[in-house]
């Protein structure tokens, strides 16, 4: 462990040097199938030549100038995501809890707006919305929350894919929003039942609420849709993305729809490096190259295919509980703890997760072949075998 870097992190025992598509390769020269994508970050998998491409390209041109200047590739990508969404208007930061951190001012301004002094958002149990001070509190784990109380007030928290708890709080005078992960990945990939947001798109429309959906993980195809609010044929108030939308470059955005999009004004919010034009600019690869490819389409009939082998696989395995999944998000949960599981497979050169301290996580990158699909499979069910003997 080094010694120069904060204790914030058990890092795994193994440094890699360069990848390629769904591989990666350490420092020994070692290769491994890497089905984390850096948690859903390298859906394209790693190198893609069009991506670095545009990264090398824009950054002989122009990286930073700030946001007190027009970025014309800030507004590309601000326009293309519009029209892959439906919503109207984008802020662009650096991740995932910055974009969340937007949402929740957002919500907060929207109810004082309304002369709620104590704007209040609904929140999930089980959930997870990041790391900073905001996003800590509304995430639905007690456990982040050791060592940082006080958190900040304003939410309530209800069971996840619970509609009827949601309903009952329609007379609380002082709710403003819904903040929900349309599935709940860190949580251990729970998928909730189909209906499940419109039902909660109806609530926030009785109730003059915003509907804000967490799409961190979920959102740029992983479900096999770009976003998974489309399988229901719903648009949300609030829109959050990070992750997959730069391919590991750092890039985070909050989408707006209509009143949402007119809550924040100059000197509400801000960011210094959120959308420069090199994050921007690996942005559009990104969406010109799942466009391109046609990606997307085959991400749900690939991950049910997946699903099914692991499925068939471990069908009569005592001490597996479940396995579920939606396109390339899949988690197989175990009767018992199996986090030393991680370090199996990263010593048979296959890279997994274990969240919730019992399930399993996948994220694939979209880009895996078939043999290595097959490579994934017969590994895992190999080494979960092992384990539960």
């Amino acid at each position: 462990m080094s010694t120069q870097l904060m204790n914030t992190y058990a890092r795994l025992p193994v440094t890699f040097e360069k990848g390629r598509g769904a591989t990666l390769q350490d420092t020994d020269g070692k290769t491994y199938l890497d089905a984390l994508s850096g948690i859903a970050v390298c859906s394209l998998g790693h190198s893609h030549p069009a991506i670095s491409d545009a990264i090398c390209l824009q950054s002989k041109t122009l990286m930073h100038t700030s946001n007190l200047y027009q970025i014309p590739k800030q507004t590309e990508l601000a326009s293309q995501l519009i029209k892959l969404s439906d919503m109207d208007r984008v802020f662009f930061c650096n991740s995932g809890a910055e974009a969340n951190e937007t949402a929740l001012k957002i919500a907060k301004k929207y109810g004082h707006q309304q002369n709620i002094a104590q704007p209040t958002v609904v929140v999930m149990e089980n959930s997870f919305h990041g790391r900073t001070m905001a996003t800590l509190s509304a995430t639905g784990n007690p456990k982040v929350h050791e060592g940082f109380t006080p958190l900040v007030d304003g939410f309530i928290r209800v069971p996840f894919n619970d509609v009827k708890a949601i309903q009952a709080l329609s007379n609380n005078p002082n709710i403003v929003a819904i903040l929900v992960e349309p599935i709940q990945g860190e949580g251990g990939v729970h998928i909730p039942e189909t209906g499940y947001l419109a039902e909660l798109r109806k609530i926030c429309d009785t109730n003059n609420w915003l509907l804000m959906l967490d799409e961190i993980q979920t959102g740029m195809g992983r479900t096999g849709e770009w976003f998974a609010f489309q399988h229901e044929s719903i648009v949300p108030d609030v829109l959050t993305l990070a992750k997959a939308l730069g391919n590991g470059m750092p890039i985070g955005a909050c989408l707006t729809k209509g009143k949402a999009s007119e809550v924040l004004v100059p000197g509400n919010h801000g960011t210094t490096f959120g959308g420069n034009p090199l994050a921007c600019a690996a942005g559009l690869a990104v969406i010109n190259v799942l466009e391109a490819n046609h990606y997307i389409p085959s991400i749900a009939s690939k991950g049910d295919k997946l699903l099914k082998q692991f499925k068939e696989a471990l069908v009569n395995q005592t001490g597996v509980l479940d396995i579920r999944g939606k396109g390339y998000m899949i988690g197989i949960q175990l009767d018992r703890p199996c986090g030393e599981l991680v370090a199996t497979a990263l010593e048979q050169g296959l890279l997994i997760n274990v969240t919730r301290g019992d399930t399993i996580r996948l994220l694939p990158t979209f880009v895996m072949s078939s043999e290595q699909t097959d490579e994934l499979v017969n590994t895992l069910v190999d080494i979960i075998q092992n384990f539960l003997k």
